[in-house]
């Protein structure tokens, strides 16, 4: 019983210290760099953690719980819906990401990394064309916010995430941390 309870538990505080990553870096970066996490064409350093959900189901409630965090600075901005469909994507993302894990090239899981692109490029795509362009919602207009979206993720995705990955399974983090 002493197992299950033990983890439960890490289960729990690997959730919570995954979200308060996420958060406090996207904090920190809006701060030094005004506007990098929340403009159409953004490169949210906090979202390389999305590579966690490789190595952890924490990391699914964890980075969803760190995006609505993270996106409660936004609501003051007049971005609410961003809380909640930024969070959907997020959700997506790891979840399929998790899903996904042992599909790899070699040993880089490619389609994996290629989720936060996908999942943010179509939700918040269809978020900004819908709610914050003027007009009736546009096809060309969707494919080109999304796109933009999905340029920005791809660029975190392929570099600062794909370090990370790297660097977590040279170490044997996900090994001695992570399960």
């Amino acid at each position: 019983m002493k197992t299950k309870q033990k983890t439960k538990t890490n289960l729990i505080a690997q959730t919570a210290i995954i979200a308060a990553m996420y958060a406090a870096l996207t904090y920190a970066q809006n701060l030094l760099l005004p506007g990098t996490t929340s403009m159409a064409v953004q490169f949210r350093a906090s979202e390389a953690l999305n590579v966690l959900a490789l190595f952890t189901p924490a990391a699914i409630p964890g980075l969803t719980l760190g995006c609505v965090i993270s996106n409660l600075y936004n609501i003051g901005s007049g971005l609410p819906l961003d809380m909640i469909f930024g969070s959907l994507a997020t959700l997506g993302c790891s979840l399929t990401m998790y899903a996904l894990k042992n599909i790899q090239i070699k040993t880089y899981p490619l389609l994996s990394m290629l989720m936060p692109a996908i999942f943010n490029g179509i939700i918040i795509g269809w978020e900004i064309e819908y709610f914050f362009i003027d007009g009736p919602f546009e096809f060309v207009g969707f494919l080109t916010q999304g796109g933009l979206v999905a340029l920005g993720e791809l660029g975190v995705m392929l570099t600062l995430a794909t370090a990370l990955y790297y660097i977590i399974k040279k170490r044997g983090l996900d090994k001695k941390i992570l399960k």
